[in-house]
């Protein structure tokens, strides 16, 4: 619905709105603040706020406005955007940042958590799909990430890869004798688990494609999907579920934490 009046709201001073792009966003879709809130789970002056300058909603509360209004959350609120990851993925890196757990299943690469920056810059700088300008800012990015699991109170994060990622060469020897001694590294510390599925195993549900689940500190579970040409956000929680069965199944071809390190330092020998 387009052309209508711009929604009535409140908590800015003589009705103007710094917000420009979520007001023009919520006339075009018909919403007022309070039919928006009541879609997105918010108390009403929360919503109402978002109209100020500055006021910039929760990671996965940006998501389910975009999604009711039909829009890029980037469009809406451009400022946590700003940072040069791949733009399909900036959504979950927010998300990620407030992460309580996370439970990642990747069967070609090692997850961009857990990567180093000679690996991760190979994997940008192959088949020309990102700028060689932009590659030095997105594996900063990518490293600046990895920040959260060295915080105090860092995510439990599971990571399960497949055997074929050890042993597949990106970059250099070097390169990979590098990354699979920081996997083995990393490993080793409280909050992270490394676990890898054996060559030998038979073909498993995880083989579809990677994905992340991530659980918010209120409990909230959510995950992340990405192919080819974007990444995508799931909240629906039938999906999720689905996902989660997904995960177990993964979970369950997978070699014990010791034993998978032991594997993870014999491939590694390989490489120097």
């Amino acid at each position: 619905m387009g052309g209508g009046s711009p929604p009535r709201h409140a908590g800015t001073a003589g009705g103007s709105v710094a917000n420009e792009a979520l007001r023009v966003a919520m006339a075009e879709a018909g919403e007022t603040v309070e039919s928006l809130a009541e879609k997105v789970r918010v108390d009403p002056k929360t919503a109402a706020r978002w109209l100020a300058a500055g006021r910039i909603p929760h990671p996965r509360t940006r998501i389910a406005v975009a999604e009711v209004l039909r829009r890029d959350a980037a469009d809406l609120w451009p400022e946590p955007f700003r940072r040069r990851d791949l733009p399909w993925f900036r959504p979950w890196a927010e998300l990620e940042q407030d992460a309580a757990s996370l439970r990642s299943y990747q069967p070609l690469l090692v997850p961009g958590l857990l990567q180093t920056e000679g690996y991760a810059r190979a994997i940008l700088s192959t088949g020309g799909l990102v700028a060689p300008s932009e590659v030095d800012e997105i594996v900063a990015s990518r490293i600046q990430r990895q920040a959260i699991l060295r915080r105090d109170a860092p995510p439990q994060l599971v990571a399960v890869i497949d055997e074929v990622v050890l042993r597949r060469p990106v970059g250099d020897r070097a390169v990979m004798a590098g990354q699979l001694a920081h996997l083995a590294r990393v490993a080793e510390g409280e909050h992270v688990q490394v676990r890898v599925i054996p060559a030998e195993s038979p073909w498993h549900t995880g083989l579809a494609g990677p994905f992340v689940l991530g659980r918010l500190p209120d409990g909230t579970e959510l995950a992340y999907l990405d192919n080819q040409l974007r990444g995508q956000v799931v909240t629906d929680p039938l999906d999720v579920a689905n996902l989660g069965r997904r995960w177990e199944s993964v979970t369950g071809e997978a070699l014990p934490q010791r034993q998978s390190i032991e594997l993870i330092r014999e491939v590694a020998t390989t490489w120097t």
